[in-house]
């Protein structure tokens, strides 16, 4: 029986430093049938120079200007003829063996409309110091914010194209939007299985546009509690997903080094619902102390807590995932 094709796209824009990392995962994996398509908005920093050393083993790739993250994939996906989708950013990575385990799941639950792994986090050198496991289980699980680890989520053609694609007037959530309506079509199914590393460093979205994420997170609680397929949920759990709002808000104002807002957000989220707000009550520290003058407390503790690498990763012998796939070439 012929296996099913699995179409992966990569946006990119200036991430030379990082991109022929996420290349060679993919270009790495063990499973034949992948159609790999880079999407890169015009880089200037010799991003292009790597995709051209590998362009004989891609379905398709271009550079050019785009409208963003979202307008790239679009117009991957355009492209795309598999049946299997997924995409992998430009500085994150796919684990050995993911696409290979993704096909195998989905072939076991033919009803699934998107399958869910884990992810290691990994810094910008390579080395993992987060096993990250999404607990979301419900769709009331992820209208709170419940996060599920982008590289490792793939999802079926029919499904994304059945509620249009990405929306390319989000610009940080455009993920978290897409799990949320695909989900309103069909199941998911979340399996304990390392799929990607992603990689956390200082130019990194999440990290450097903070406001912008906090800001499409109001956005996106307005959409659900208005949205007709989401509103009724949205009522009878408003309280729980206002609160997981302003956390996962702070989260990120916190990470923009905007501590009052961040302050502010988690007061709104413990008044909301103080359980789904206790989630975080680490980083709600962290903000006190940043007003209080000792903010530098908060970035010892997560230098310290990245120095530590995750048993799941050790027990693989995973100390930088970077060696995984040193002897992937272009040729």
């Amino acid at each position: 029986m012929q296996r099913p094709l699995v179409s992966i796209v990569t946006p990119s824009f200036n991430q030379a430093a990082y991109l022929e990392w996420t290349l060679r995962s993919v270009l790495g994996q063990d499973y034949p049938y992948i159609e790999y398509i880079v999407v890169d908005g015009g880089s200037t920093d010799g991003s292009v120079d790597l995709i051209r050393r590998y362009a004989h083993r891609l379905a398709w790739w271009i550079s050019e200007p785009d409208e963003g993250q979202a307008d790239a994939l679009r117009k991957g996906f355009a492209r795309a003829r598999g049946s299997i989708l997924g995409w992998v950013n430009s500085d994150d990575m796919l684990a050995p063996g993911a696409v290979r385990q993704v096909v195998e799941v989905f072939e076991k639950h033919p009803d699934a409309g998107m399958v869910v792994g884990e992810a290691l986090f990994i810094d910008a050198v390579g080395r993992p110091f987060n096993h990250y496991v999404p607990h979301v289980r419900t769709l009331a699980d992820l209208m709170a914010f419940g996060i599920l680890p982008q590289p490792a989520v793939f999802f079926r053609r029919e499904v994304y194209e059945s509620v249009g694609g990405v929306d390319v007037s989000y610009h940080y959530l455009l993920d978290h939007h897409l799990w949320v309506r695909m989900a309103l079509e069909r199941p998911w199914v979340t399996v304990p299985c390392i799929w990607a590393f992603a990689r956390f460093h200082t130019e990194a979205k999440n990290l450097a546009q903070g406001v912008g994420f906090a800001r499409e997170a109001r956005r996106l609680m307005a959409w659900m509690e208005h949205h007709p397929k989401t509103a009724p949920l949205f009522a009878r759990h408003r309280r729980r997903i206002l609160a997981a709002g302003y956390r996962f808000m702070g989260r990120y104002l916190l990470d923009a080094g905007q501590a009052l807002p961040a302050f502010t957000a988690y007061l709104r989220a413990w008044w909301w619902h103080p359980k789904e707000a206790a989630r975080e009550s680490h980083r709600f520290l962290f903000a006190v102390l940043k007003m209080l003058g000792l903010g530098f407390l908060g970035p010892w503790y997560l230098r310290w807590k990245r120095g530590q690498v995750p048993r799941s990763a050790q027990e693989r012998g995973w100390y930088n995932v970077h060696r995984l796939y040193s002897l992937v070439e272009a040729s």
